[in-house]
């Protein structure tokens, strides 16, 4: 990884991760931020909450690299939820349509509480 990026996971048990990225999300990191999301839907937390708050910048390499990690978390039968998107990366999910199969939350701690409460209501 290079120091414009960071993954940091905050929380892992049972399925469930929570992991906190930071810096730019581009070519030269989605390929990072993908490996490490997959190591963690590979070591068995299916479910994925990225908080993206720290997030300053996302290309479409970026945008490929959730893709990518949504369609992994669903091979594995979990889910990838977003929180603290920043408007242009949500308003791109809204353009595509992947707004609803990302469900994007405005903090990580309402991401968690639709994961607990088993679906994704509250999600904008």
């Amino acid at each position: 990884m290079n120091d414009t990026f960071r993954l940091t996971t905050r929380r892992a048990e049972g399925d469930l991760a929570l992991a906190a990225l930071a810096g730019d999300l581009d070519l030269t990191t989605a390929p990072a931020l993908r490996a490490e999301a997959l190591d963690l839907i590979g070591r068995g937390h299916r479910h994925l909450v990225l908080d993206l708050e720290a997030v300053s910048f996302c290309d479409s390499s970026g945008f490929n690299a959730l893709v990518a990690i949504w369609r992994c978390a669903q091979e594995a039968d979990g889910t990838l939820s977003l929180a603290a998107v920043s408007g242009r990366l949500a308003r791109l999910l809204n353009i595509t349509g992947l707004d609803t199969l990302l469900p994007a939350y405005p903090t990580a701690a309402a991401a968690l509480a639709a994961h607990h409460r088993g679906g994704e209501a509250g999600a904008t």
